[in-house]
């Protein structure tokens, strides 16, 4: 008889191994010092278990090392992009596939074209990238996620929807300011939380309607289809690819880092179907990354992206992911941490805001969150609050909606013992939270100033 067991286990045997380098809280301390208490200035071999981001930190399977074999650096017309294109338009069928570098290279295509001064880009929530491209610009990037998407504690199976009544509004005050929406899936900066198809037909419908472009922001397709798949009525037989290319035919395009769910160590693209767009962010293209068939890559990550593709729709793998990702969280809940529920699909946000009351927002008690976890156990994660989202375009700055540290989990990369042990750092330091204190920034560079700014910790 079929028997159904609770042991998460990974779809996979490992065939390499890289070693880890044991570190002293002493030499923690010091490693933070000098990174100026910016965890993205530690060196990486400083660093036990790496929750950073999910992105280019993936291992690759057996067959993309294959498919790297097959690479062809011709500078133009190389089988490899022609394979690459295939996949692509495989699962998102739009008429024009543009490759780049990485998602924000994308981005950066996509509103040199459509963005400018007076501008409005409304998305459900914009990451830092995509908002950072946007205002440098000159437009106005607009988070519309519904009321649920703001809260922590509430349980809501798609709390990255986009609100339809303000979208609604915003496009019939705004006519003729809004180029394009956008809709991030999952939505990363509210907690890796899905959106569900039916709110993607709705945004759909009503940009159609307004004469307004829907892309989608869509480096986590197959975890949000994987979502839909589980948490939505009438969508539990069906393929995962069938959903991810229903979801792609209610879009005009995408914008995607490939360094996320299609398991590439680098690489994206922009896709869309109207022609004189597409020439245009051609242009921009061959200006800014390379020919329109590598666009920044080489034949060999080509390769190894179309294979990952085929890869990132599997049931077994995306069971696996969701359900690891969940042992993390759940494992925080029961030890009394608070974290974004329901837990999301890349990653466990724990919700600084709840867990350290004492410190203000502009006093970064994510940034303080994530530094007493690397000095603790080595374990390094990124603050998305205050410090990320604080900084406006005209220089004030003000409290994000929500102040969180994400544990982002690369692909098929940790096991369970190195989470169990994340679980045991974090629940260490969440049992000593009272005693952690915030911080000011002392250097801070104009735009996207987390990755380099620098801090000092308050007396």
């Amino acid at each position: 008889m079929d028997r159904t067991f609770t042991t998460i286990i990974e779809p996979f045997r490992i065939h390499s191994v890289e070693p880890l380098r044991m570190t002293t809280p002493a030499e923690r301390s010091a490693a933070i010092e000098e990174a100026g208490f910016n965890v993205f200035a530690l060196r990486s071999r400083d660093v036990l278990i790496d929750l950073l981001t999910d992105s280019g930190t993936g291992a690759m399977s057996r067959d993309q090392w294959a498919a790297i074999q097959h690479g062809d650096e011709s500078y133009a017309g190389s089988p490899s992009w022609f394979r690459f294109e295939a996949a692509v338009k495989d699962l998102f069928p739009f008429r024009h596939v543009i490759p780049t570098h990485q998602g924000r290279a994308a981005e950066k295509i996509l509103f040199s074209v459509l963005g400018g001064p007076g501008k409005v880009i409304p998305n459900n929530t914009h990451f830092d990238t995509t908002r950072a491209n946007v205002e440098a610009s000159g437009a106005t990037a607009l988070d519309l996620v519904i009321a649920e998407g703001h809260d922590a504690a509430v349980l809501h199976p798609f709390k990255g929807n986009m609100d339809l009544d303000r979208l609604e509004n915003l496009l019939g005050e705004h006519r003729g300011d809004v180029p394009v929406v956008m809709l991030t899936i999952t939505n990363n900066s509210g907690g890796g939380q899905p959106v569900s198809l039916a709110n993607i037909r709705a945004t759909s419908e009503i940009c159609h309607r307004h004469g307004v472009k829907l892309f989608l922001d869509a480096c986590r397709f197959a975890e949000n289809a994987w979502f839909i798949h589980e948490r939505e009525e009438g969508q539990e037989h069906r393929e995962i690819a069938d959903i991810v290319r229903e979801i792609a035919s209610l879009a005009d395009g995408m914008t995607m880092s490939a360094k996320k769910d299609p398991f590439g160590n680098i690489g994206g693209w922009l896709a869309l179907n109207d022609d004189a767009l597409a020439e245009d962010c051609r242009n921009v293209l061959i200006l800014t990354e390379g020919f329109p068939t590598y666009g920044g890559l080489a034949g060999r990550d080509l390769e190894a992206l179309a294979q990952g593709l085929s890869e990132a729709v599997q049931p077994d793998y995306l069971r696996y992911r969701i359900g690891s990702t969940a042992y993390l969280g759940n494992a925080l809940l029961a030890a009394g941490v608070p974290v974004v529920q329901p837990i999301g699909g890349h990653a466990v946000y724990l919700d600084a805001r709840a867990l350290l009351p004492h410190i203000e927002a502009l006093h970064y008690p994510g940034q303080a969150l994530a530094v007493a976890l690397y000095v603790t156990g080595g374990v390094r994660a990124t603050e998305i609050g205050s410090v990320m989202f604080g900084r406006q375009p005209d220089g004030t700055e003000v409290a994000a909606p929500m102040e969180l540290v994400r544990l982002a989990i690369p692909r098929r990369t940790y096991t369970q013992s190195h989470i169990d042990y994340v679980v045991e750092v974090v629940t260490a330091v969440a049992g000593e939270a009272d005693s952690l204190r915030g911080y000011r920034m002392i250097y801070e560079p104009k735009a996207l100033r987390h990755f380099t700014a620098r801090y000092q910790p308050l007396e």
